[in-house]
């Protein structure tokens, strides 16, 4: 019995969720000013059996960059998020959170926009691509 006791400890942690990092929690909503400037922008294209629309657009604001989801939407999904992508997929990405009815994320400020080629709606739960905008600079 004391060997169970011991076993269920750890045998929950193997199987428990996935905890939230701060990035990938809900945040603030985030407007974007008028005066912003336009960096990047791409429209969405979906993966296979997926419906999406709108375009992921990059913005400079006093020294900080955005990524606004312009006229988007997507078919529904579980645990999606929004990725800022060296690629097509995501291998190399920054997680910039989770997929909400917010339009506007912010970009952290170590992160050098210009090494990032994609915005990425990703399910991470099940590791599936939704849909893919190409950046191209503006």
């Amino acid at each position: 019995m004391r060997k169970i006791l011991y076993l269920l400890p750890v045998l929950f942690s193997l199987v428990s969720c996935q905890e939230e990092g701060i990035l990938t929690k809900d945040q603030e909503k985030i407007v974007l000013n008028p005066v912003a400037e336009l960096q990047y922008s791409g429209v969405f294209v979906p993966t296979s059996g997926i419906t999406v629309s709108g375009e992921a657009k990059i913005y400079l604001e006093n020294g900080q960059y955005k990524v606004n989801l312009e006229n988007f939407s997507v078919s529904n999904g579980p645990d999606l998020k929004v990725y800022l992508s060296k690629a097509a997929e995501p291998t190399e990405f920054v997680n910039l959170g989770n997929l909400t009815s917010q339009t506007v994320y912010s970009i952290p400020s170590s992160v050098d926009v210009a090494r990032y080629s994609h915005v990425l709606i990703h399910c991470q739960q099940y590791n599936h691509l939704f849909a893919i905008a190409t950046l191209t600079q503006n």
